[in-house]
């Protein structure tokens, strides 16, 4: 009924069925997997109102909920390295064996491990293994980070400013003062494409103890 393919060997023919509506295969040599692609062979359909839920089990740890299949969605690809397998474990070169398991329930119950799935953006740590979940920045975290950009900006047009118009520019005011100083529009394009080159490279530039 199901197939599994790990990128780059063979099909896998080892499927084992555990349960009245649950099937496992195991994966050798677990530690080098990237992707893995769970299927349905086609021949059997899962029957009206049914879909299945695909499963990952680590050598040690909990069963992690990878994605789901339907007649709808007969097939999906899931990458494992750095999510559901650890990239540094220390057992890297050690032939594990780790398990994928899929497990036939109501559709309405699968919609609902999807969802929960979806919205808590659950992922694994590329380093520990742990789950770290995804959340909308705090109030400081945003004043912060509104503050570093007014103070890059400032810091940055104001390199430019100039008391008097330049020869051959029009001033909007008649009269130049030390509290009224001319910048030219442009200085904002550079700004901002400064800054974007800077959080491009660093996506975590505006919250560090910078010099702005």
């Amino acid at each position: 009924m199901f197939g599994c393919i790990v990128a780059g060997r063979l099909v896998q023919t080892n499927l084992q069925q555990v349960d009245v509506n649950k099937w496992i295969f195991e994966l050798p040599e677990a530690a080098s997997i990237n992707h893995i692609v769970v299927f349905l062979l086609g021949t059997i359909p899962f029957e009206p109102g049914n879909a299945a839920t695909v499963h990952f089990l680590w050598p040690g740890k909990d069963w992690h909920l990878l994605g789901m299949l339907s007649n709808e969605k007969p097939s999906a690809i899931f990458r494992l390295k750095g999510k559901a397998i650890p990239t540094s474990d220390g057992t890297a070169n050690v032939n594990i064996t780790a398990t994928v398991g899929i497990s036939i329930e109501p559709k309405s119950s699968v919609q609902t491990q999807m969802s929960a799935l979806t919205s808590t953006h659950q992922e694994l740590s590329g380093t520990s293994g742990a789950l770290v979940l995804r959340t909308q920045p705090s109030e400081s975290e945003t004043a912060a980070i509104a503050t570093k950009l007014l103070q890059n900006l400032f810091n940055f047009v104001t390199s430019f400013a100039q008391n008097t118009v330049p020869p051959g520019e029009i001033g909007l005011m008649s009269q130049m003062s030390v509290q009224n100083t001319w910048l030219p529009l442009k200085v904002f394009q550079q700004w901002y494409d400064n800054l974007g080159r800077k959080i491009k490279a660093d996506p975590n530039y505006l919250l560090k103890d910078n010099d702005v």
